[in-house]
């Protein structure tokens, strides 16, 4: 089981990337906008370094829903593969069986 306070500093982040989304993304249009004047441009940058960087989407980190365990992560599924394995066991994943040979 992952620490609590990491998994909830990971929800706080996906709030704020929620939060901020739209702002981040007019402002990285701004900026990315080569017919715009050098100055409107440098102030959009300045902007965008203003917001808080947690707000980034690249901040985020995928982890099991759960255990929290945050390698090892199969976004299909959504959860890490030691939990896929417990729970393929259990017979509570569908379309899971255990192999043997």
């Amino acid at each position: 089981m992952a620490k609590t306070s990491a998994v909830e500093k990971n929800k706080r982040r996906r709030k704020l990337v929620a939060n901020h989304a739209a702002k981040r993304a007019a402002l990285k249009a701004i900026i990315q906008n080569q017919s715009l004047p050098i100055e409107d441009r440098f102030k959009a940058t300045l902007k965008l370094a203003a917001l808080p960087r947690n707000g980034s989407k690249t901040r985020i980190r995928n982890r099991c829903e759960v255990t929290g365990r945050p390698r090892a992560f199969y976004r299909k599924l959504k959860m890490s593969r030691i939990a896929l394995r417990e729970l393929g066991n259990l017979g509570k994943v569908p379309g899971i069986v255990k192999s043997s040979w």
